[in-house]
């Protein structure tokens, strides 16, 4: 059993990530998916490794930056068991919008 888990939401996120950038580079693609799963992982071993943004939610959820790809951040609840990813969000989009849907 995997210590993370995507909600609906964040799995929709993924997969309209992964087509945009596929639409230029399915190889691209793939290796930011494969980031976003490392990322996932690794805050399901340390889910406070991210940091908090109490300016756009008040819900206590933490951020993460996807490396390499630094323009993707990860929304997740790190006191679910299993670490729930709630959003990927690329962070040129209006981070306080997206978190309300």
């Amino acid at each position: 059993m995997s210590g993370w888990q995507l909600t609906p939401r964040a799995r929709r996120d993924l997969f309209e990530i992964w087509d945009y950038v596929a639409e230029d580079d399915s190889k691209a693609a793939n290796r930011l998916e494969q980031a976003i799963y490392e990322s996932c992982e690794l805050l399901s071993k340390s889910p406070l490794a991210g940091f908090a943004r109490e300016n756009l939610t008040s819900v206590p959820v933490r951020f993460w930056v996807v490396q390499p790809y630094s323009n993707y951040l990860i929304v997740y609840d790190p006191a679910a068991k299993p670490v729930q990813v709630i959003r990927i969000i690329h962070a040129a989009r209006d981070l306080r919008s997206e978190l309300r849907r």
